[in-house]
């Protein structure tokens, strides 16, 4: 079914609270494992209904945030979210402590019923006006953002709208608009102190509500980290310190000298070439129809995938200046459908969303066939493998995007992948920092963001950008103030996907099969076990950061 024909209806709290009333009066009368599993069948329909309504109205909003329909569903949503967590996790200790827990979770899997163990420690009803008040807060944020108006030579453009001048050919043309996009977040600096130090008190409050010490804990335990930990991503941190830094290092005084440039200020951070970084050469529409017979010719799994997404419309990829700023793929279960979310802005991110929007859309796509609801609940750090690893499997046909200029998008990303390691481990320390010291105030917090802006990204400078050069950069990154402690896992799953182009760049046809195997694995097991399953190291391991450096430095310089 087409995303526009899909039909909403909200999700009355009475009706649903009573579904699940009956559900767990169902269950609990059951006498066998079957029985119970053929309960635990109809919470799947239910649960599947809920989210797929949620969902709908999600995306509605976001394509427009002045749409006042469904604003106020939003805002629905956001009061009634904590309630409908309540209920699953009700539900769900009824089926962790069932009498018949071997049979149910022979059909279910381990590693659900210790994502359930976690869900537990993660939450109480006590919690839902917190949560509730959380969810405003982080709607506020998105509002803000979203509502973003610079003046542009004329025009009004978002933060989103003004990413193609933030890269731009011309410096100085690209200094004037540093200096736009820094004015509002200047001028909005009081706003985004008070959000995020409301989240931060408020999500401490949760925390000590649940007997932690600070929001850390919780944090782990809501990014559902069900086989590894703090001991282990702190590790990884310090290979990166210790071995990745110094590699980015080198790859950025190599773009120096590409560039002609003295020294790189923050300004010249994201530009690549002399004569600019590669654009895709086709219109939005002709960027999906490159996308289809890029997917078409890949494989038959994706290009079932692909044309099932162009036959039912399941992309809103135009920029817009009432739309929300960034972009995601979400999941419509009661009909299988991925859906894919963006603002094309005509840089070279408008390819990344047909490669790595598309790698979660497609494993969701493979998935949602899986009868086990539970194999859907996929780690971030597994998710995130899915949807870069594909922004590598594609690049033979980056011709079809970018011309003559294939070349130098493959460079580019190689090297602005590999970049971006160091900034999401400065992301995730940040966090680590701001949640152990709640109390801190804004300049602290800034000068923390500072400090570590100097570890793991030594060759910044930021010349005369006051906010930012005094720590402000943080307030942009939306996952610090959504999402808290996310942003590690795209650096995880950054490694895996870079040890997938070293493999497919030696044996394409195996690198590709191994892929297929953890798309279809899910979230049947844990993610350690997964990785070591298709041939993959582990990350945080001692010495993989330093392979991984040593081999591509071999790759870059033959």
């Amino acid at each position: 079914m087409k995303f526009k024909d899909m039909p909403y209806k909200r999700v009355e709290k009475d009706a649903m609270e009573k579904e699940f009333s009956g559900l767990m009066e169902d269950f609990k009368n059951a006498s066998s494992g079957e029985e119970q599993f053929e309960v635990h069948k109809k919470y799947y329909e239910v649960t599947d209904g809920i989210g797929t309504n949620m969902t709908i109205a999600n995306i509605r909003h976001d394509v427009d945030t002045t749409d006042s329909f469904y604003d106020g569903e939003k805002n629905y949503y956001d009061e009634i979210g904590p309630v409908i967590d309540n209920l699953r996790i009700s539900y769900n200790r009824q089926l962790y402590d069932s009498p018949h827990r071997e049979y149910l979770e022979g059909k279910i899997g381990p590693v659900a019923f210790k994502n359930m163990e976690i869900s537990f420690k993660a939450f109480d009803e006590k919690l839902i006006p917190l949560m509730q008040e959380e969810n405003n807060l982080v709607t506020s944020y998105n509002k803000l953002i979203a509502g973003a108006k610079i003046d542009w030579e004329g025009e009004t453009l978002n933060l989103s709208l003004m990413t193609p001048y933030l890269s731009h050919v011309d410096r100085q043309v690209r200094i004037r608009a540093w200096e736009k996009y820094t004015a509002f977040f200047e001028e909005n600096a009081d706003k985004l102190d008070e959000i995020f130090d409301k989240l931060v008190k408020n999500r401490t409050a949760q925390a000590r509500e649940l007997g932690y010490e600070n929001y850390i804990e919780l944090g782990y335990y809501r990014m559902n980290r069900n086989c590894y930990g703090r001991k282990e991503v702190e590790n990884f941190r310090r290979q990166v310190k210790e071995v990745w830094v110094p590699f980015v290092t080198r790859l950025n005084e190599r773009r120096r000298q590409r560039l002609g440039l003295d020294k790189l200020a923050y300004y010249d951070e994201k530009v690549y070439f002399l004569n600019g970084n590669p654009k895709p050469t086709g219109t939005p529409q002709e960027i999906l129809q490159a996308g289809q017979k890029m997917y078409s010719e890949l494989s038959k799994e994706t290009k079932e995938f692909f044309d099932f997404m162009m036959e039912n419309e399941l992309f809103d990829v135009l920029g817009r200046k009432t739309k929300r700023a960034g972009g995601y793929m979400t999941y419509l279960p009661d009909y299988n459908s991925p859906f894919i979310f963006a603002n094309f802005n005509g840089t070279s991110g408008d390819v990344d969303v047909i490669t790595h929007e598309c790698g979660h859309a497609f494993q969701g796509f493979i998935s949602g066939k899986d009868p086990i609801r539970e194999h859907s609940d996929i780690t971030m750090e597994t998710a995130e493998i899915h949807s870069m690893s594909m922004e590598f499997f594609t690049e033979g046909w980056m011709d079809l995007f970018f011309g003559d200029r294939k070349q130098d998008y493959i460079d580019m990303h190689l090297e602005d992948s590999a970049a971006f390691i160091p900034y999401g481990c400065m992301v995730d320390e940040f966090q680590h920092i701001v949640y152990e010291n709640p109390d801190m105030t804004p300049d602290e917090r800034n000068a923390a963001w500072r400090h570590l802006e100097e570890e793991y990204k030594p060759h910044l400078d930021y010349v005369d950008n006051k906010r930012f050069g005094a720590g402000g950069y943080w307030q942009r990154q939306l996952h610090i103030y959504n999402y808290p402690f996310y942003y590690i896992d795209y650096c995880l799953a950054q490694t895996c996907a870079l040890q997938y182009k070293v493999w497919m760049d030696e044996d394409y046809k195996e690198a590709w099969k191994s892929y297929l195997r953890l798309c279809g694995l899910s979230a049947s097991d844990f993610y350690t076990n997964m990785l070591r399953e298709v041939g993959l190291k582990l990350p945080f391991e001692d010495g993989c950061m330093k392979d991984m450096a040593d081999k591509l430095q071999q790759k870059l310089q033959g």
